[in-house]
């Protein structure tokens, strides 16, 4: 982990750098309980360029809740690295004052108690009053949008995307990146993309038949800033046929290719950039891989592990940026480039606080237009809950174990598997839970509820290939999300040990019988990247259960036992 000390340190020794996070102010407004949107958009401006960098939105169009998470385990070399370091450790990392708003935006503990002290983060509205700051004091700040952005909402499902289209449009950014949106199928994509009033970025993103670049999607797009040259190369995520239906975008094939990065950049170079920034969806850990393996990166503005950090991590002399996801942050990034060369940068990490920063009435005015046609739908009160949901953690959350119990219940199953994703809000304790909230964390473009059976075998093999794309010692073999989540079903697992030797113990939760690996079990479960599954989809599923509940209570989950974290 690089302190705050550290990196300054760091920064100006190896590269003359100078200038900092602009956290350090935030930090202490915010233990005074004493912010407010001046203070929140307080940046001196510096050098000669600026960049906004937001992104893993996942269509979160107005303000939510949004816990952080409380496990989040680095691997090898990343163990105890930035951003795995959760709760406490994070904030004493960053001289954060227990309580405070910072706390509140930046980690899990107590997060239902600030909720109520501090209120709803996010909602595009207000993003876009910051992003109009910023650029009321740089005009030609670039805005970059790190993708996962047309997909996670009925909203967004109902419209193919087309609600967040409108009103990202409305923001103008100046490129994106992407990943879930290629689930919409690659006619829709390919529909949009040829619209879009910007640059669609990504080197990685190639023709599957022909292994050459598609021709739909940049590389990179130059930009002429500040009296200088940026050039912006795009990342898409790499492993979408691995961790998404590749049978619904079947003409693309996708990958980290680090040598095609490196030939990217040294061609932006020779024809003259003086800034080479990077758009990626790789995710932290593999961001930081590739910066230490290609060369001449000044900038990572990385998405897809929703890591949000209030400083920069610096790798070589390359700064990697991480913003948060759901619309929670906006990064600021000022960079003072000359002679071709960037020789500093200063950054803030700006905290949406809906009930700090006041909406922009015409994007209150947008957002309100996508969705009246589904105003009563989204509205519609499914139940109650008494206890914190929430999704997040490498293990579990309350909102997974709620789909799971859903799924046990539903189906009729004995063991119930939902997918580790990391998108989806929070939901209070007290709280109505309305359809909206449900499709929040379901939403999708496969979401078939199956019904199986399994073997203890298979499910053995299923928890280790899971977990081998997780807790991989190399971040390119990471290439999922967080654990499969598992409903009627405890082990135990060694984040330590190779594939094959993580899980152990495993246990059918309501005979308390240790599984056998020869005995057939009925599994419920969803976003089975199969084509052609079938069963009804999860939503209907999961509001079912809550129905039926009417009041949902979720008990703490002690089912996984982890060693070697």
């Amino acid at each position: 982990m690089i302190s705050r000390r550290d990196f300054l340190q760091v920064s100006m020794a190896a590269s003359a750098l100078f200038g900092a996070s602009g956290f350090g102010n935030w930090a202490r407004l915010a233990a005074q309980q004493s912010l407010t949107q001046d203070h929140l958009l307080e940046f001196e401006t510096f050098g000669n360029i600026s960049l906004i960098h937001v992104t893993d939105i996942h269509a979160q169009l107005r303000p939510i809740y949004f816990r952080e998470p409380e496990i989040n385990l680095g691997i090898g070399d990343a163990r105890g690295q930035m951003p795995h370091v959760t709760g406490a450790a994070f904030r004493k990392a960053y001289g954060i004052e227990d309580g405070s708003p910072s706390a509140y935006a930046l980690t899990y503990s107590d997060f239902a108690a600030l909720a109520k002290a501090y209120g709803r983060v996010g909602g595009l509205d207000r993003v876009s009053t910051v992003i109009n700051a910023i650029r009321a004091d740089r005009p030609d700040a670039l805005l970059l949008d790190g993708g996962d952005t047309w997909h996670g909402s009925y909203t967004c499902y109902q419209t193919a995307g087309q609600d967040m289209v409108n009103v990202m449009n409305a923001l103008k950014p100046d490129a994106m990146t992407f990943h879930w949106e290629f689930t919409l199928g690659s006619d829709r994509i390919n529909e949009i993309v040829e619209g879009l009033p910007f640059a669609a970025l990504g080197q990685n993103i190639f023709d599957a038949e022909w292994d050459e670049p598609a021709e739909l999607f940049q590389p990179y797009k130059f930009f002429d800033r500040g009296g200088a040259k940026v050039a912006v190369i795009g990342q898409a995520f790499p492993y979408m046929p691995i961790a998404n239906p590749g049978w619904m975008f079947p003409e693309y094939s996708f990958g980290v290719r680090d040598e095609n990065m490196q030939a990217m950049v040294d061609e932006v170079r020779d024809a003259g950039a003086d800034v080479v920034v990077v758009l990626s969806h790789n995710g932290f850990d593999v961001d930081k891989k590739m910066a230490g393996r290609v060369q001449g990166i000044d900038v990572i503005l990385s998405g897809h592990t929703h890591d949000a950090l209030p400083e920069p991590v610096l790798v070589g002399k390359t700064h990697i940026i991480a913003s948060g996801s759901n619309g929670k942050f906006v990064s600021r990034v000022d960079l003072d480039v000359k002679d071709g060369q960037m020789m500093g940068l200063k950054h803030k990490l700006i905290p949406i606080f809906s009930d700090v920063i006041a909406p922009d009435p015409a994007i209150t005015a947008l957002i309100n237009d996508q969705r009246a046609p589904y105003e009563a739908a989204l509205s519609e009160v499914i139940g109650k809950t008494e206890s914190l949901l929430y999704r997040r953690g490498n293990f579990n959350g309350t909102w997974d174990d709620l789909i799971c119990d859903a799924l046990i219940n539903e189906r009729e199953a004995d063991i119930a598997m939902s997918p580790g994703v990391r998108w989806g809000p929070s939901i209070l304790p007290g709280q109505e839970i309305t359809r909206e909230d449900i499709w929040n964390v379901t939403s999708m473009s496969y979401p078939n509820a199956y019904r199986t059976e399994m073997t203890g075998e298979f499910i053995h093999v299923i928890l280790e290939d899971v977990g081998d794309n997780l807790f991989n010692p190399d971040p390119y073999y990471q290439q999922g999300g967080d654990m499969v989540r598992v409903g009627g079903l405890g082990y135990r697992i060694d984040v330590t040990k190779p594939q094959g030797q993580r899980i152990s113990e495993m246990t059918l939760l309501k005979t308390g019988e240790v599984i056998d690996p020869s005995q057939t079990y009925v599994v419920a479960g969803w976003a089975s990247v199969n084509e052609g599954t079938e069963g009804p989809p999860i939503w209907n599923v999961v509001e079912n259960h809550i129905r039926n509940l009417g009041t949902v209570t979720v008990q703490e989950n002690t089912s996984v036992d982890v060693v070697g974290a």
